[in-house]
């Protein structure tokens, strides 16, 4: 559809900072409708603030050539420059831009204009632009001839000036307007690009000022495995010059004025994980992968810059790890949530150099304070480990009862075991609330964050994110026509805010970065440095004095319809090691939270909100957790005697075997051992025994034998719970000694023998008395020849 008149030169602008959306288009009636409307009516009268504006000029008819139907649009616009931020009657607007033809064909006769639409005036309208944007064709200047050719492939700059005047800015407001670019291609004359953004008029004094608040997240996704050991060297990268990190924190370096402090307060949302990495990399050479890793230097240098960027802006200590704590909850897995907790002294998680998991097998841990006596009798902590890690990496005293919700939604059973670990206070995104669009100033002209949210168990303070404000901060270094025009959306943004507030009213607003926020200072810095650089309408917040400001209407709330964001199947993974790391916890002889913390921080870095984006990731950090968990429980085993085999020497001698606790930390076992032939051997019980840490402990299982011979016997360790430990022992017993049977047997035979020897020598004894009855012939008995006999040769017996 060919656009006739001024409607034939608009186009719309973009819906939010990404690439221009192009909805449903006006209908060429009313286009043409109002281009005769703008060609005939006198101009509007500024408002009373305003100079007067000179006399419009005519307005140029659309070049029927300018088509901006054709989807087409070879041109890419990059914005450099795009002044002033805010516009007063009789400033020059100055847009520098970057044409890039991205076509296979150079362009000619290149031209440029800049064209608005109707003013907005509420975060409602704002809204609605961006479902059904505005084609910008209320006011059109005339077209600026660019001097150059721009060939294929090529770009070229070229700087657009106009009196702000000839937009006729009738009344204070956000105008959208488009960058409107036409050229001709082989002799077709029409528009080959186009850009939308905002220009923002502003009373001089304006009635109403808002307060921005921001917080900004330090995080990124673990690069150690299970076992605590580096699996990549990635946060090298990361925090070297021109990383990601290294970039979110420069943005926030630079806010500082000529004093030295911020002018801006920006609230640091840091994972303990994250700077527990950092320590261990800077301590010196690790190992990654078989070889030293690289970023020693780079990781030490990026935690002095930490530390000195905590020391003027306020930190909230995040879940060790940034667990997925709707996810963790839904899947029946909360308690790794309380573990992570900075806010609790059930908040274990941590994972320093020579944990239990990060030893060699064969070699023994050194024991971990306070795993080897009863629960009792450990040091209590007011904090978790996760404010601790900060504490000693930052020095600062981070606040440990705010919990920012991954994703901004929160089930309720999520925020009652939030409030259990010690939070007060969390912030959540305006779906997760019933009143959360009022508290943005979508249904309620004042925009106030707090809030009380109504649970069953009680209520709960809430901070509602401006969601809108972080989608443009998220996408401001990828934002069509560069990061410049995000900072204008940014801008246009607020002001709406401000223009609907009531006169003398002060609105809040909270501006929170995605996760892993990929910043610079052209982008989200830039939003930051307008919050302080604009202080008849703007103010800087902090996150905690948001509390002291207006509040919103109380609300409920809203089921998150997509509760489990982790992929399904590692999570599964994750259960299933999680049920074994319980059941070793049941058999520690001591404090379960101290002596398995190394344990619980894997199992926190593997059920990180960083693993939604990535299933597979997640899928192998689970079976690596449930890898290394087994490796653990393996480490208290039984040891096989060298050739297999065992020998009693008596019926009642026991079986004695050798257990070794390669743990640093006391645990309780049973032995369990088993005859194939129960009728001969059997086994007694000795119960349950205490192991001490690092130890090589010998037990005495008493046995029954009832024969002799050899019997085949497994042997095997279990936990309280009744699951093995280690591995199960297969053993040949031997016994020389007799059993009942045996010795009945053995003892009869004896028994007939002597009785067999009674009888023989009675029988002797008889014949020799009857020989004596017979007179003595004198010497010894003759032969039949007369030759004396030879005396017998066998027992009489």
């Amino acid at each position: 559809m060919t656009r006739s008149a001024a409607g034939g030169a608009g186009g719309r602008p973009a819906a939010a900072v990404g690439p221009v959306r192009h909805g449903a288009r006006r209908a060429s009636l009313r286009a043409a409708l109002l281009s005769v409307l703008l060609a005939t009516v006198a101009p509007l009268a500024p408002p009373a603030s305003a100079a007067p504006a000179p006399p419009a000029q005519p307005l140029l008819a659309a070049d029927p050539a300018d088509d901006a139907s054709d989807p087409e649009r070879p041109v890419r616009i990059e914005v450099s420059r795009f002044e002033p931020r805010t516009v007063t009657p009789g400033s020059l607007i100055t847009v520098t831009m970057t044409l890039t033809n991205t076509g296979t064909v150079p362009i000619d006769e290149l031209n440029v204009r800049l064209q608005r639409g109707d003013a907005l005036i509420s975060r409602a309208d704002l809204a609605a632009d961006g479902a059904d944007p505005d084609p910008a064709s209320s006011v059109l200047l005339p077209f600026q001839p660019v001097p150059e050719r721009l060939d294929a492939g090529g770009d070229l700059s070229f700087t657009y000036t106009v009196d702000s005047a000839e937009l006729r800015l009738d009344r204070d407001g956000v105008f959208p307007v488009l960058l409107n670019v036409n050229g001709s291609i082989d002799g077709d004359t029409r528009r080959v690009g186009e850009l939308s953004t905002y220009v923002i008029q502003q009373p001089l004094v304006p009635a109403a000022r808002t307060a921005v608040a921001w917080l900004w997240p330090l995080t990124e996704r673990t690069h150690r495995n299970a076992s605590g050991r580096f699996a990549d060297d990635e946060l090298a990268g990361s925090v070297s010059d021109e990383g990601r990190l290294d970039r979110a924190l420069g943005v926030i370096e630079r806010l500082r004025g000529g004093s030295g402090e911020p002018t801006l307060p920006v609230t640091l949302a840091i994972d303990p994980a994250l700077v527990e990495e950092l320590q261990l990399m800077a301590a010196g050479p690790y190992e990654v992968a078989g070889k030293q890793g690289a970023g020693t230097d780079a990781a030490a240098a990026f935690l002095e810059r930490l530390r000195a960027v905590a020391a003027v802006h306020p930190v909230v200590a995040l879940p060790y790890g940034d667990v997925d704590a709707d996810a963790l909850d839904a899947a029946g897995l909360g308690d790794v949530v309380t573990r992570s907790l900075p806010g609790t002294p059930a908040g274990t998680a941590q994972d320093p150099p020579g944990s239990p998991i990060d030893t060699a097998a064969g070699e023994t841990a050194t024991p971990t304070e306070g795993s080897d006596v009863p629960a009792e009798e450990v040091p209590a902590f007011e904090d978790g480990a996760g404010a601790r890690i900060l504490a000693d990496a930052l020095d600062v005293e981070p606040r440990t009862d705010v919990a920012w919700a991954p994703g901004g939604t929160l089930r309720g059973s999520t925020l009652a075991r939030l409030a259990d670990g010690g939070i007060d206070e969390v912030v959540l995104a305006p779906g997760a609330l019933t009143t959360g669009d009022s508290a943005v100033g979508l249904q309620d002209p004042t925009a106030a964050v707090p809030v009380t949210v109504r649970t069953a168990d009680g209520p709960v303070d809430a901070l509602v994110a401006d969601s809108r404000l972080s989608e443009v901060v998220a996408g401001a270094e990828q934002a069509e026509g560069g990061p410049r025009l995000a900072q204008q959306r940014y801008l246009a943004e607020l002001a709406v805010l401000t223009a609907q507030a009531p006169p003398g009213s002060e609105q809040t607003v909270l501006v929170t970065a995605p996760r892993e926020v990929d910043a610079g200072p052209d982008g989200a810095g830039a939003m930051m440095a307008d919050t302080a650089a604009l202080p008849s309408w703007l103010r800087p917040a902090t996150l905690a004095s948001l509390a002291d400001g207006p509040r919103s209407e109380d609300g409920e709330l809203v089921e998150p319809a997509d509760q489990v964001r982790l992929d399904a199947e590692g999570l599964a993974g994750v259960a299933d090691a999680v049920a074994s790391r319980d059941d070793l916890a049941g058999a520690v002889a001591g404090d379960a939270g101290t002596a398995l913390q190394a344990l619980d921080a894997a199992t926190a870095r593997a059920t990180s909100v960083a693993w939604r984006t990535d299933p597979a990731g997640l899928r192998d950090a689970a079976a690596d957790l449930d890898d290394a968990t087994e490796r653990l429980r393996d480490r208290v085993t039984l040891l096989a005697p060298a050739d297999g085999t065992y020998t009693l020497a008596s019926t009642d001698a026991p079986l004695v075997l050798t257990v070794r606790n390669d743990l640093p930390f006391a645990v309780r076992v049973l032995p369990e051992v088993r005859a194939r032939n129960t009728r001969g051997f059997s086994v007694g019980d000795i119960g349950v025994q205490v192991l001490a840490p690092g130890s090589r402990t010998v037990l005495q299982v008493p046995t029954s034998l009832r024969q002799s011979g050899g019997f085949a016997v497994t042997a095997t360790l279990v936990t309280p719970g009744g699951s093995t430990l280690g591995e199960r022992v297969e053993m040949q017993v031997r016994s020389t000694a007799y059993g009942p049977i045996s010795l009945i047997i053995t003892i009869g035979a004896a028994a007939l023998l002597a009785l067999l020897f009674l009888r023989r020598l009675v029988h002797f004894v008889l014949r020799r008395r009857a020989r004596g009855s017979v007179p003595d012939a004198g010497g010894p008995p003759l032969g039949p020849d007369g030759s004396p006999l030879p005396a017998p040769t066998r027992s009489p017996v």
